[in-house]
């Protein structure tokens, strides 16, 4: 199994007026549109997915429907809570095992610091190592055996978004 983790685009600030509510902080109209570059570059580069998840906050939602639009692909992003901020990955790990557990590639879109935990638990077994993964920046990871949470992928690349809106 492919795993594309992809982390939202620039968002609203938090404290903005208006978004007291962190999940409603939409993306900003740059942020829209960088992740439209963005886009493109993922397709420049060929990738294929079969499933895209995203964390149900606004600005996530957001992000998966700007890929889903640039791919052409008339699949509904499903959401899920175990990516959105604070997110329980060993939840998510088992709704991936028993939902989509032959599927080849899965596309997950979500948010910080929550992404790069789930990278390192997957890579390492512990959510400690050190990544960055900026916003619109793109991780591929290829599952070695089976999904599992702990040590069961290896690290394909990791891509800021200036590497992707190159592409485009």
């Amino acid at each position: 199994m492919e795993l594309f983790l992809l982390r939202h685009a620039i968002a609203v600030m938090r404290g903005t007026p208006g978004y007291a509510d962190d999940s409603k902080r939409p993306l900003t109209p740059e942020g829209a549109r960088k992740m439209r570059r963005v886009a493109e570059g993922m397709r420049a580069l060929g990738i294929e997915f079969d499933v895209m998840l995203s964390s149900p906050f606004i600005r996530a939602k957001q992000t998966a429907e700007i890929v889903a639009e640039i791919f052409g692909d008339a699949r509904k992003v499903s959401f899920d809570n175990g990516l959105a901020v604070g997110g329980d990955h060993h939840e998510l790990i088992d709704r991936i095992n028993k939902e989509y557990g032959m599927t080849k590639a899965i596309l997950l879109v979500g948010h910080e610091p929550s992404m790069s935990e789930l990278i390192s638990v997957l890579l390492a077994g512990d959510p400690g190592l050190s990544i960055t993964l900026k916003k619109g920046g793109l991780c591929k990871l290829s599952v070695v055996e089976s999904l599992r949470y702990g040590r069961c992928a290896t690290l394909d690349w990791l891509l800021a978004p200036k590497h992707l809106t190159g592409l485009a």
